[in-house]
């Protein structure tokens, strides 16, 4: 154990991310069967009623599709889209008022956390799967809403599997917390730092330019190679898509929307209320024009104010590096707890939507960021990697990168040698703004409903449209709660995709959340690489930085 301890920093959370692993594997939460099961459709007033029923009439799922005599190929488009061997049996046997399908196969995996509970249930409908997750906030509200699942929850609730799941989340979110609650003060005195250490509020202008112009330039390149991907392997083309999706999140959302909200959080009319409420464009914008007015003040009261925050700022890093080192139980935690959690049936049947996406994000992650990295930042990509792995491990098991922003602060600077006035700008804004892998993400998404639902062909307009929206969105909706839900809403409806296929997808989430939000971080230290290099040049003090070896 000791010289576990004595390994570099990386090298503990590779290791704590590869054992979580392969522990949630092995100790992940038995699947069961629920019995036989019937399955059976009625069609009254136009309306088809889907329920499945087992032993002494328990109904374990019931979905009505809704639609008027006029929209009836709407309603078997939709019907296809979820439900596709339902739908077969009726186009097979027209005009009955009732029939019924097989379901064979059924599994089922119990979830259980602080969130609630989830039933994931799994099963066969004429050779074709289909999954669903009945939800509920307590076993109360699940024994009113669903009473044929209670048997079965009351039968696997007692494991002692469950258990090791609720441990880990809470271990994984007390480390989250931790970082939580030195992001607020280490954004605030790292800003107010860098800012003052520039000299003159035009250094800043010229930086904030700079690097609103990566951040635009890599999310486009990010938002191309998704599309281009997606048209490559068409991931949707003859897809059978999980049956009931819902709307998640977004469905009032609109562009406009979004952006007026940015605008309202950019200013703050209170910056108690905006620290209280982590609002980090407000707490962005005050912390630079503070900076910028401590300049203009001058003499002592510069010279105070300065001396103060990075008093307070060598504080915060103190005190985030003793956080940084509990990293790897945090991350073994939050890799145990996803992988006994995520069942193997949704990524089977997803598998080439995840395929797309990953393989997406890799050649953005590994060769778009690693050429610019090359020759503009003239920087080695493969040491810069090894510099900032602890904060890309961290954002992958965690798939925050806001919290993982004390972690990519001090890695960049200490382990990378940016300097400190350049990732104190560039940094907190790049988490905010810059999302190349969720950007690339939402569009990739929308493109794979598109080619999965019947009767939808998105022309190259329409793609350009997706990858537009994608773009603003992933910018406007920064602040706005389950953002990625939220800006994947904004998309669908550009193109007039149904937004309940939020909810189909939702069920992979997680993993991919992990994989972009990683990419989101990568792109935000490369940011840093490239905006350093730019200014020791521009500032005729040019030179490659330095990579720190960690001992």
């Amino acid at each position: 154990m000791k010289s576990f301890f004595k390994l570099p920093l990386h090298y503990q959370i590779l290791i704590a991310l590869i054992v979580g692993s392969i522990l949630g594997m092995l100790l992940k939460p038995p699947v069961a069967t629920p019995g036989d099961i019937d399955g059976k459709v009625t069609v009254a007033n136009g309306d088809y009623v889907l329920e499945e029923t087992g032993p002494n009439g328990r109904s374990y799922f019931t979905r009505t599709i809704k639609a008027t005599p006029e929209e009836a190929d709407k309603q078997m488009a939709e019907l296809e889209r979820r439900f596709a061997a339902v739908a077969e049996v009726i186009k097979a046997n027209p005009g009955q008022s009732a029939y019924t399908y097989d379901v064979t196969d059924p599994s089922v995996q119990l979830i259980t956390e602080r969130g609630g509970i989830t039933i994931r249930y799994v099963r066969d409908q004429e050779g074709k799967q289909a999954i669903t997750n009945i939800k509920a906030g307590s076993p109360e509200e699940l024994a009113e809403k669903y009473p044929g699942w209670m048997d079965f929850y009351n039968r696997e609730s007692d494991d002692w599997r469950h258990m090791l799941i609720f441990i880990a989340k809470a271990v994984g979110d007390i480390f989250l917390n931790l970082l939580k609650m030195v992001t607020i003060p280490l954004i605030v005195t790292s800003l107010i730092s860098g800012v003052t250490g520039l000299g003159s509020s035009s250094q800043l202008g010229r930086m904030f330019g700079k690097t609103l112009l990566y951040y635009l330039c890599t999310s486009i390149l990010a938002i191309a190679t998704g599309v281009l991907m997606v048209n490559l392997i068409n991931p949707g083309e003859g897809a059978i898509l999980p049956g009931g999706g819902e709307v998640v999140a977004g469905q009032e959302e609109s562009l406009g929307g979004v952006f007026l909200g940015l605008v309202d959080q950019l200013i703050p009319t209170n910056i108690v209320h905006a620290l209280s409420a982590a609002n980090f464009l407000s707490i962005i914008f005050f912390s630079i024009l503070f900076g910028v007015f401590t300049i203009y003040a001058g003499g002592e009261t510069a010279a105070f104010i300065t001396k103060m925050v990075n008093a307070g700022f060598e504080v915060m890093m103190r005190m985030t590096m003793a956080i940084i080192h509990l990293a790897p139980i945090g991350v073994l935690a939050f890799m145990y707890y996803a992988t006994a959690t995520q069942g193997l049936d949704i990524f089977i049947t997803l598998s080439w939507y995840m395929l797309t996406v990953f393989l997406a994000l890799l050649v953005h992650a590994a060769v778009v960021l690693p050429l610019i990295l090359k020759f503009v930042a003239k920087t080695s990509p493969l040491a810069f990697a090894q510099a900032m792995s602890p904060a890309l491990m961290t954002a992958f098991s965690t798939a925050s990168s806001n919290a993982t922003l004390p972690l990519t602060i001090t890695s960049v600077e200490q382990r990378a040698g940016v300097s400190n006035k350049v990732s104190s700008f560039v940094l907190p804004l790049g988490a905010t703004i810059n999302m190349d892998g969720t950007a690339l993400y939402e569009a990739v998404a929308v493109l794979f409903i598109a080619q999965a639902t019947p009767g939808i062909d998105l022309s190259l307009a329409d793609q350009i449209l997706v990858a537009i929206t994608a773009l603003l969105a992933s910018v406007g909706a920064a602040g706005i709660p389950h953002a990625g839900l939220v800006m994947m809403a904004i998309v669908l409806q550009a193109v007039g995709l149904p937004l309940e296929a939020q909810g189909i997808i939702i069920a992979v989430d997680r993993v991919l959340d992990m994989c972009r939000t990683t990419v989101n971080v990568w792109s935000d230290s490369c940011g840093c690489a490239v905006i350093d290099r730019i200014e020791k040049t521009g500032s005729d003090s040019a030179g490659e930085a330095v990579l720190i070896a960690e001992t």
